[in-house]
């Protein structure tokens, strides 16, 4: 069973991966969808998962592969219809990650109705850094987050413009799945996606607690 690692060295199994769709407004105009009633939920494999240190592949399938920079959540403590206020108390650490996107095979499936599965979920899909304590970062809905390509800004994320905010995912997430412990939440993605090439350096950074490079092989 896939791990992730928390900057002290200490493991965690990872149980599911769930993602959300379309969470920061300025994204989803960036690529013409509408902001949806509710959060757009999809899942990715366990073993999409890339830890930061291995090498970033792009899949031969795709010729365009964008990169989304996202805050990530760790469930500690599993439930089911979990209230809002406590939802925080059942995270067990963040992280930041990249859900890598083949956008050219997510455009034919939107076109054409079918699941987003082919193009979200591909080995090293769900790249990740090491984990912080959930006590490392008390107020996680003001954190701010960056991804730098090539030394270059492409992304900067403030979590108070996210659509829907961190203690409803959780909430929502549970009153339609059981949450268990180990599951993964990455929360959405803003603005200023991009495609990577070979050989493109990632640095994704959480200022004061992570700082996670990737580099594209």
């Amino acid at each position: 069973m896939p791990s992730i690692h928390f900057q002290d060295g200490s493991a965690r199994a990872v149980a599911n991966i769930f993602c959300i769709g379309r969470n920061y407004a300025a994204h989803a105009a960036e690529l013409g969808n509408q902001v949806e009633p509710e959060p757009v939920v999809f899942l990715k494999p366990t073993s999409a998962l890339l830890e930061e240190g291995q090498p970033l592949r792009l899949p031969a399938f795709s010729q365009d592969v964008h990169h989304e920079a996202e805050l990530v959540v760790l469930i500690g403590q599993g439930g089911k219809h979990i209230a809002p206020e406590a939802a925080l108390q059942h995270v067990a650490g963040y992280a930041l990650g990249l859900d890598l996107t083949a956008r050219d095979l997510q455009t034919v499936a939107k076109q054409k109705g079918l699941p987003w599965t082919l193009a979200k979920g591909f080995d090293g899909s769900a790249c990740v850094s090491r984990f912080v304590p959930a006590a490392a970062l008390p107020a996680p809905g003001e954190a701010t987050f960056s991804l730098d390509v090539n030394g270059q800004r492409r992304q900067s994320g403030d979590c108070r413009m996210m659509i829907y905010d961190l203690p409803f995912l959780i909430a929502y997430l549970s009153d339609r799945f059981t949450l268990q412990a180990g599951d993964l939440i990455y929360t959405g993605t803003p603005a200023g996606v991009a495609a990577l090439q070979a050989g493109d350096q990632l640095a994704l950074s959480l200022p004061g607690l992570i700082d996670a490079r990737f580099e594209v092989a």
